[in-house]
């Protein structure tokens, strides 16, 4: 089936660009830290800050916040924060209140201040991260990026891992993050890099799901499951899936500043291959649920106008140009100490986390593939003599 690019990448850019409340997402029981971190998060306010936020509290750390200021500013309120707009193009004086800040409290902050590491999981544009890593290289020892497995250039290849071709840009210029969000990473990569050699630690996440996923992405399967009744299942089942739980992926990156490692991991998983009949499977059982599943023809989904990833999410059949893209190396971030979660726990607190929200938000966290949609392409499945029937 084949599968909208642009639309691809644009969802994979919401990763990072969503916003998500904080969870109990603190580190699991293990060895108490060799000693305590100070750690200055630039952002913080989104899916995935507040998840290693909260991870780094629950291991003794010292947490300090770079962001605008504007996104739940009451977020944290005991920790010391600083505000201000990363881009230098907005480092112009404020005429009111509406206009952006520069990064005139961070500037100011740099000149007594040190921290063991900065966690970028802002950043998107070269320009912008190299900025931030010159202002701060002299007053930090460890600068971990938050990348994507987006950056690589060939989705065909099976077992991509750290070292494979990236993908590239022809302008680098052109800083339209939606249209080319695996490149400008991989730039932001390099910037980084070359501002402080040798103290990057670079972490490429592939979808990052769980609870305070405010996009409502892979949100979807726990809870059509938790709904009961007859599911569509994309495909034939046997399609590789590749996903990382936010707490998961959060107390990963503890480790990596913790012992100070450095280099590049892809951070997905689970460490075994899945495929999307397991996914569902264990879906089903972790939110407890008594639905069926009817597997449906991937063609067959494609002439329905159901799309891969937007409509089913964290799903791509895996041929072609999608080949290889759920089945990743993870060897170098496994052997760092990256863990996994059962994906029924995953589903559970998702669930849990999506069913505490305000009702009026759950249309739009739910998905784009609704009830009314959903039979409709069952019923259409049924009428052309398929007889793989729910199981």
């Amino acid at each position: 089936m084949p599968v909208d690019r642009r639309t691809f990448l644009a969802s994979s850019a919401l990763t990072g660009l969503s916003l998500a409340a904080p969870g109990a997402f603190g580190a699991r029981a293990g060895a108490q830290p060799p000693r305590k971190l100070k750690v200055l998060v630039l952002g913080g306010t989104a899916f995935l800050g507040p998840a290693f936020i909260d991870a780094a509290l629950e291991r003794g750390h010292e947490v300090a916040m770079f962001n605008r200021g504007r996104t739940r500013p009451n977020l944290y309120p005991e920790l010391e924060k600083f505000h201000g707009n990363r881009d230098p193009k907005l480092r112009a004086a404020a005429d009111d209140e509406s206009s952006p800040l520069g990064l005139t409290e961070l500037e100011e902050a740099v000149k007594s201040r040190r921290w063991d590491a900065v966690i970028d999981n802002s950043g998107y544009v070269p320009r912008i991260v190299k900025a931030s890593a010159d202002l701060l290289r002299d007053h930090i020892d460890q600068y971990l990026f938050i990348s994507t497995v987006s950056v690589y250039a060939d989705n065909s290849k099976v077992g991509v891992d750290e070292d494979d071709a990236l993908a590239t840009i022809g302008d680098p210029a052109n800083e339209d993050v939606r249209a080319n969000y695996g490149a400008l990473k991989a730039l932001c990569e390099q910037a980084a890099e070359a501002s402080m050699p040798g103290r990057v630690t670079t972490v490429r996440p592939g979808l990052i799901v769980g609870p305070g996923d405010w996009t409502g992405r892979w949100l979807y399967w726990p809870v059509r499951l938790s709904e009961g009744g007859e599911v569509l299942g994309p495909g034939d089942g046997a399609d590789p899936i590749q996903i990382i739980d936010v707490r998961d992926l959060a107390e990963f990156m503890v480790r990596l500043v913790e012992q100070r490692i450095f280099g590049t991991f892809n951070a997905i998983g689970p460490r075994d291959v899945m495929t999307a009949r397991q996914m569902l499977e264990w879906c089903r059982e972790g939110v407890k649920s008594n639905a069926t599943i009817t597997w449906t023809d991937a063609d067959f989904l494609e002439a329905q106008g159901v799309s891969a990833w937007a409509d089913m999410p964290a799903w791509i059949p895996a041929r072609g140009e999608y080949a290889g893209i759920g089945r990743r190396s993870i060897a170098r971030a496994v052997q760092a100490g990256l863990t996994f979660r059962p994906i029924g726990d995953t589903a559970a607190a998702a669930l849990a986390w999506y069913r505490a929200q305000p009702e009026d938000r759950h249309p739009r966290l739910r998905g784009p593939f609704t009830l009314e949609r959903e039979r409709a392409v069952l019923a259409a499945w049924k009428a052309r003599g398929e007889t793989s029937g729910p199981r």
